[in-house]
């Protein structure tokens, strides 16, 4: 069964965990040298971001690549006034599930709900957002459902628009609710350091 699979990796994973600001941050370092770092909220549990990165080609620290959360450039704050009003109305995709759901948001989409179209792409494993006045397109995959290699399915995906915000919503599969849920239970269990001078207890 292929489900395990990436469960046992993240079980196989050196982990360190911290609790700081109401979260929970726990650090993978995987076998390959891959890196993973989530924070979950304390209280619900649920995924607040999740960030990858892996070495370069001459073997030094590569940048971090955002999955779930804020993405990295609406963090930088050193950005000239100049660059931030240019970027200010371009769309802003960005994903943040909920403790059921994946869901992404894309910001600065001022056209109305019946203007777009989102659909899945079985053969490509992507969803692809359209519009018909052609104003936006974006394909994006699930990389959740490839880890555990499940099927996309179209009646999981619908969309809402409000506040010039696309908001699309993949509900998750009971597989992956399974694995999240006993994935939470081994978290728990990790002892988090106090502080994050390095110290952390390691699984």
């Amino acid at each position: 069964m292929a489900v395990p699979s990436w469960l046992e990796r993240l079980r196989a994973a050196r982990k360190t965990a911290l609790v700081q600001d109401g979260k929970r941050k726990i650090h993978y370092l995987f076998e390959d040298g891959k890196e993973m770092a989530e924070e979950y909220d304390i209280k619900t549990g649920q995924l607040m971001s999740r960030k990858w990165r892996e070495k370069n080609t001459l073997g030094g620290t590569g940048k971090w690549q955002v999955e779930v959360g804020e993405p990295t450039s609406l963090l930088l704050g050193a950005l000239e006034s100049e660059l931030i009003t240019e970027s200010s109305s371009n769309p802003i995709f960005m994903r943040k599930d909920t403790l059921s759901s994946f869901q992404w948001r894309i910001r600065n989409l001022p056209y109305p709900k019946e203007v777009y179209s989102v659909s899945v792409e079985e053969e490509q494993r992507c969803c692809v957002i359209r519009t018909t006045n052609k104003k936006y397109y974006k394909k994006f995959s699930i990389p959740d459902l490839d880890r555990y290699h499940l099927p996309l399915d179209a009646a999981a995906l619908n969309f809402t628009h409000a506040n010039n915000t696309l908001i699309i919503t993949y509900q998750k599969p009971k597989e992956i609710l399974a694995a999240e849920e006993q994935l939470q239970k081994e978290l728990k269990k990790i002892k988090a350091a106090n502080s994050g001078d390095g110290d952390c207890k390691t699984q």
